[in-house]
């Protein structure tokens, strides 16, 4: 996948518009439209971090260098490292929350 495609689905996925993310990382829209249509090959270091730190993921991913194949396991990893900096309490809420989850979609599983 292209530098552009990853902009364009973390955009919409976030449901922000072009302009939202240009004042973001101040660039202009169209710059951020030209990446996405990948009229522009070369963005700066720069911005590749201002893009990356915007739509938490990292320049790795969006450059396409990265291990991480897809946006889910960019997220996945994301949450890992959110995770681990919780405190114990917040850690065990967090695995009850998963565990509730994960019953309910067991019996979602069961009742199709």
């Amino acid at each position: 996948m292209s530098l552009g495609a990853r902009l364009t689905e973390l955009r919409l996925r976030k449901g922000a518009s072009l302009q939202d993310v240009a004042d973001a990382v101040e660039v202009s829209k169209t710059h951020i439209w030209a990446l996405e249509k990948g009229g522009t090959k070369n963005p700066s270091l720069d911005l590749l971090k201002k893009l990356a730190e915007h739509f938490n993921v990292t320049v790795e991913y969006l450059a396409g260098t990265g291990d991480a194949e897809s946006l889910v396991e960019v997220e996945a990893q994301q949450f890992f490292r959110d995770f681990k900096s919780l405190s114990d309490a917040e850690r065990s809420l967090l695995l009850q929350t998963l565990e509730v989850f994960k019953k309910k979609n067991a019996r979602g599983d069961a009742e199709t």
